[in-house]
């Protein structure tokens, strides 16, 4: 799963029944999801169940799931909950928490019927670091418009019966089409259906309804198709999909032989921001798709270039957990969840893959590669360096450890990083980290997980015993990661650059403020002096209200904080303000405040050899 995060401002960065004629399969689980009569913001979701031996059975709709690492509890936005004999007689039922309800006389168990609402008119900020399910891994309901149907959300099982088939049919408006992995099996406009082999295909497998938006291409043997949801059509699929083939051309031709997944699905659903759509923004992994969740107030540069990171990260994903993983994820609970000790690399390595293939493969220049390296372990310093990344990793559902998840995606790709350059350095340039995850892939798969506490040992004997050494010491031990000495390895050293920041926020600190009484963007006083305010002669206490003919407010900050993302040095900008009680029209030019910021540079020549091995492999 990869996050963005905002505060103020932006800040950088899952997994009626329909029956036939016949009697139903004894051993499947039939489920109608109804789209085209939505009632109050919620629709109906109806299960037949297959045939049940125990008087009682509990019926339960996932607490957390793969990929997201927090408890959501997606069976509280469940209503409603109603269970029927036969004869159509309501049976007794009992609520066990907000996810579990207990059925009884549960023999005689025909169907159950449950409303079931969406979790994006819930958000309050960003998805993370709060009580609101992280978006990509969220539901929509938007009648006659959008859809996003995360399975989990909607779609429960069964006690013990997770192995059984599924049979889901959804029914819809015919104006909306369903983009998916998966094959509907109904060849009619308003319903479609889609069958699995157990409860956990289902969950991997997310469908978004909306108008028909999608491109499709092949690259190296796998389908692609990219569905676009733009509220006011500011984006097609068309749009983006030049960008995204390049990058995942590029995907494809790094992995190499590790992936043979022969379809895969982006599902984009781009926010409004209005209060009842979605505020968390990035991606989540499934197998054969990733739904992506980002404002589409984003100017098209940052979308597409923010899309790539997202995307790649995920796509990844493939590598691991999706092929590589332990037993806890191969055989997870859903409402009692046993975490793994290796989001190091679960999130680490595939963080880390998805910055070296754009090096390795001629999307970015070392310079980019080297900000980013730099920019991630500033971001770790800013987290508990000394906590054991095992130890979080298999307690990340709970505090303290909750609190570090973020770091994953810092000093977990730090760790995939010095990996690789050990591996480098020890085989002559000749291996690194993507020969080890394609040994691991050999070696276990999709279907057979490994021992959590044996994987350490077993990349040892893949690679050497500095490997080894390097994953006890600082992976699951407390030591910081002396991250120079790597780095000097392959002739690379620490250095300085300028590099421009944005006008309105300084890493966390802001330089405007909000005036709560008329939601009024105001310039803060000590503002006056940095570049930007100063060249267009903007004083502390300035009301901005238009930038750009555009206004601005509270209600759609993150509209100019994502517009000034893409501003350049010296662009003509026209500003509405109003001091005092006057309002004043200022033109002039953006001058963007520069910041001292450590990157790295290749300064050993000797190395340069390994160096480019690492980079370029």
């Amino acid at each position: 799963m990869k996050k963005i995060l905002y505060t103020l401002a932006l800040a950088v960065t899952f997994w009626s029944c329909k029956t036939g004629t016949g009697a139903a399969k004894s051993n499947t689980v039939e489920v109608n999801i109804n789209l085209t009569d939505v009632k109050d913001d919620k629709v109906l979701v109806t299960v037949t169940p297959p045939a049940i031996k125990t008087d009682e059975i509990i019926y339960s709709i996932p607490k957390t799931v793969p990929g997201t690492y927090s408890t959501d509890n997606y069976g509280k936005y469940s209503e409603d909950f109603k269970a029927f004999d036969a004869k159509g007689n309501a049976l007794t039922v009992k609520r066990l928490d907000d996810n579990s309800w207990s059925i009884s006389n549960a023999k005689t168990l025909k169907k159950i019927t449950y409303l079931v609402n969406d979790t994006f008119d819930t958000e309050k900020g960003t998805g993370f670091g709060n009580d609101d399910v992280f978006s990509p891994a969220g539901t929509n309901i938007d009648a006659g418009k959008n859809f996003m149907l995360n399975t989990h959300g909607f779609v429960g099982y069964f006690q013990d019966k997770l192995d059984v088939p599924y049979k889901v049919t959804i029914t819809h408006p015919d104006t909306l089409w369903g983009a998916t992995s998966m094959t509907d099996e109904d060849a009619s406009n308003t319903s479609d259906v889609f069958s699995t082999s157990r409860y956990a295909i289902l969950v991997e497998n997310p469908i978004m309804y909306s108008k028909p938006d999608y491109t499709t291409f092949n690259v190296n043997g796998m389908d692609i198709l990219i569905a676009v949801y733009s509220p006011t059509g500011k984006y097609t699929a068309e749009s983006i999909t030049p960008e995204m083939k390049t990058m995942m051309t590029a995907q494809k031709n790094f992995l190499g032989k590790v992936n043979s997944t022969k379809k895969y699905t982006v599902l984009v659903y781009l926010s409004s921001m209005a209060k009842d759509d979605a505020h968390g923004f990035g991606a989540l992994e499934h197998p054969t798709a990733t739904t992506v969740v980002l404002p589409e107030s984003m100017p098209k540069e940052k979308l597409v270039e923010t899309m790539k990171d997202v995307v790649s990260h995920e796509f990844f994903h493939i590598v691991t957990p999706l092929t590589i993983h332990s037993k806890e994820i191969q055989f997870f609970d859903y409402n009692a969840p046993k975490m793994s000790e290796h989001l190091w690399m679960y999130e680490g390595v595939t963080e880390y893959f998805a910055n070296l293939f754009q090096i390795n493969q001629g999307l970015i220049d070392e310079a980019e590669f080297y900000t980013r390296i730099a920019d991630k372990i500033e971001q770790a310093k800013g987290l508990n360096d000394t906590m054991s990344f095992t130890v979080m990793s298999k307690n990340v559902l709970e505090q303290p450890y909750k609190d570090q998840y973020l770091n994953v995606y810092q000093k977990g790709a730090l760790i995939g990083m010095c990996i690789d350059i050990i591996i480098r350095e020890k085989s002559n340039g000749e291996r690194g980290i993507l020969d080890l995850m394609h040994k691991l892939s050999d070696e276990y798969g999709v279907e057979k997980p490994f021992n959590d506490d044996e994987l350490f040992a077993k990349i040892t004997s893949l690679t050497y015993p500095e490997v080894g050494e390097f994953l006890n010491k600082y992976v699951a031990g407390t030591t910081p990661i002396p991250y120079d000495f790597y780095l000097a390895k392959v002739g690379v050293a620490k250095a300085t650059e300028k590099k421009p920041g944005n006008p309105f926020i300084k890493g966390q600190i802001p330089n405007i403020t909000i005036d709560k009484a008329t939601k009024e963007i105001t310039v803060r006083s000590e503002s006056e002096s940095i570049e930007f305010y100063k060249n267009l002669k903007l004083k502390g206490g300035d009301k901005i209200l238009t930038v750009n003919d555009k206004s601005y407010n509270l209600d759609n900050i993150y509209d100019l904080i994502t517009e000034s993302e893409n501003w350049k040095e010296n662009d003509p900008i026209t500003l509405k303000v109003k001091r005092g009680a006057k309002e004043e029209t200022i033109k002039g030019t953006v001058k963007l405040p520069y910041e001292e910021a450590e990157t790295f540079k290749a300064t050993d020549a000797s190395k340069e050899k390994l160096k480019n091995a690492w980079l370029k492999g």
